[in-house]
């Protein structure tokens, strides 16, 4: 069986869609549709009923879906064994959310070098649904993200349960009504918290912490952040702590396919993540 076809009949069964499975590969429909009618004629089955809503999948073709998970997982996880590096044993390819790779997973690089020198590593950074696309099909072997949704086949670990917290830009007022409120959008789960569409009223919101952080050093304001990121900055004097404000918790978690346990290299990279966390 040829793997882009089976790659491509997971990311219809992902999208929904022939024509969004088409836009997500980069390729025409004509070639989804074309790879998807080889490999029924090769299985002999219908894969997919297609109507204007989308595509469904036949008996056939839910019974194929995770063959083809396995497929694809055990392509791709060769082709990163035979890229290994010489004088290595073994390699771990690790994602993360934009706003959690640093400090964690920054650690989590550094930790392993120092520890498991003998470990190549692949890290990769992304929005959450991009990196379970890929912990899926066998890119990653371990995702950290902030709210991950759970996938069959695949365990999800919390590792770390960080707080946001309230800061501003040193200098400023306790009732300086003119601080700009600045809303990072840490995700569904913190925006619920923060009290519905409440946030729509900051007159800054932005996608990515850093960002939201860079520009309070700069211009001032206020907005939550991780502690562990803003902790150097309120010792250094650049911001403070908003006293009397809300908290918001904000977890972190290791997802890695269970089949995978077995493997050294995934045990002892999640060990030195679990370590880097304690450590921080």
């Amino acid at each position: 069986m040829d793997v882009d076809r089976a790659r491509t009949f997971l990311e219809i069964v992902s999208s929904g869609s022939f024509l969004r499975a088409a836009e997500r590969l980069n390729v025409t429909q004509t070639t989804v549709s074309a790879r998807i009618r080889t490999l029924e004629e090769e299985l002999g089955r219908p894969l997919f009923i297609r109507s204007r809503n989308g595509a469904q999948l036949t008996p056939a073709g839910r019974e194929f879906e995770r063959f083809a998970q396995s497929f694809v997982q055990v392509w791709e996880r060769a082709r990163h064994q035979l890229a290994m590096p010489v004088g290595r044993s073994g390699v771990i390819a690790l994602g993360g959310e934009l706003s959690l790779w640093n400090p964690l997973l920054l650690d989590w690089l550094v930790a392993m070098k120092k520890t498991r020198p003998e470990i190549a590593l692949r890290a990769h950074v992304g929005l959450s649904e991009h990196l379970l696309e890929q912990l899926r099909t066998g890119v990653l072997d371990i995702a950290v993200l902030y709210a991950p949704r759970l996938m069959p086949g695949f365990k999800v670990e919390l590792i770390d349960e960080e707080e946001l917290i309230l800061v501003r830009a040193a200098g400023q007022d306790d009732g300086d009504s003119e601080t700009e409120y600045i809303h990072v959008d840490w995700g569904p789960l913190f925006n619920a918290q923060f009290g519905g569409g409440a946030h729509r009223e900051a007159g800054l919101m932005v996608g990515l912490g850093p960002l939201g952080l860079s520009y309070i050093l700069r211009a001032g304001g206020m907005g939550y952040f991780r502690r562990g990121v803003v902790r150097p900055l309120i010792e250094s004097g650049a911001l403070e702590a908003v006293r009397g404000a809300r908290e918001f918790t904000y977890p972190a978690y290791a997802v890695y396919e269970e089949a995978g346990e077995h493997r050294v290299e995934l045990r002892e990279a999640l060990s030195v993540l679990k370590a880097a966390v304690n450590a921080a």
